[in-house]
């Protein structure tokens, strides 16, 4: 066989193995095979990184939830970091389908979208997130907390709204804002 009739096999084959591999990664978070906690942690590492501070990004996060539709939030609670807790005797089971695993946010504070304000309140929050066997598939069933969103991301999408923000009033809103969230502990 010569080269040029063996490069379209090895194509042909790298494709459908790069296809199986990303299939496996992403596509089976929530299977009923899996660890629930896989849920709860995809979910929460897209919400730090702000998938739900814009209204299309949402629907990365749908795979995850049992909800419809995001809720309006007129705040972000700002985050250092969060910890999924993986020992299943920190869980409450239910049953086999049904489990509450709890999650501690190191919350640095507020961030109130009306007044472009950060308001510091740091502290260790914990969460119990309901999951429930939805179909075949693990889902987070409650609770819908606002937005947790990381300090460095949040900085970020400031820093943005300054660049694209024409008014210079509000400029220097985001301005005092950025620097807020900066200084946050």
């Amino acid at each position: 066989m010569s080269k040029r009739a063996i490069f379209p096999v090895v194509m042909m084959f790298l494709l459908v193995w790069s296809g199986a591999m990303v299939a496996d990664g992403l596509a089976f978070t929530g299977d009923l095979k899996k660890d629930p906690a896989n849920v709860v942690k995809a979910y929460l590492s897209l919400d730090m990184k702000g998938a739900r501070l814009e209204s299309m990004s949402w629907e990365t996060l749908r795979p995850y939830v049992n909800w419809t539709r995001e809720l309006s939030w007129g705040i972000v609670v700002v985050i250092e970091n969060y910890e999924v807790i993986d020992e299943i005797k920190a869980w409450e089971v239910v049953n086999l389908l049904e489990v509450w695993i709890p999650v501690k946010f190191k919350v640095l504070g507020t961030m109130e979208w009306d007044e472009v304000v950060f308001k510091p309140e740091p502290h260790v929050e914990e969460v119990r997130f309901h999951v429930k066997a939805v179909g075949d598939r693990w889902r987070i069933i409650e609770p819908t907390l606002p937005p947790h969103v990381g300090q460095k991301r949040l900085i970020g999408y400031v820093r943005q709204a300054m660049i694209e923000e024409t008014d210079g009033v509000k400029a220097a809103r985001l301005t005092e804002l950025r620097d807020s969230l900066r200084q946050a502990p």
